[in-house]
């Protein structure tokens, strides 16, 4: 079961990275870990710095994806884009935004973003 929850979860990461690209994006780094947390995908627009989660749920529901990207993993994201920039210097300069990559859920189009999907709260 764990094998094939991660091998959607890779193959749903592939198909964000593909789409990012083609919308003019550079992904930078994908499965980016921390020890408190993982990011999906690091990608770079323009000036900004996308930190990008990526949901495959082919049954989900709005309540089963707003549980998934509760609060909690929203402060793990941050604390963890937090990180990838105190240890990539280079991109402090970038906007920061966090964004979220909804695949194949009934009722969404195949491959549903919504960009500043949260932030954090000051």
């Amino acid at each position: 079961m764990q094998d094939t929850r991660k091998e959607t979860g890779n193959q749903g990461e592939d198909r964000a990275s593909e789409y990012l690209i083609e919308k003019g994006y550079e992904v930078l780094f994908r499965n980016y870990r921390t020890k408190t947390g993982e990011i999906d995908i690091i990608s770079l627009i323009d000036e900004t710095i996308v930190f990008v989660e990526v949901k495959t749920l082919p049954n989900g529901t709005p309540e089963l994806l707003s549980h998934v990207l509760d609060s909690r993993k929203q402060k793990r994201i941050i604390k963890t884009a937090k990180r990838f920039l105190s240890n990539y210097r280079q991109y402090n300069n970038k906007y920061i935004r966090f964004d979220v990559i909804v695949l194949d859920m009934p009722g969404l189009p195949c491959i549903y973003h919504v960009e500043n999907a949260f932030s954090e709260l000051l």
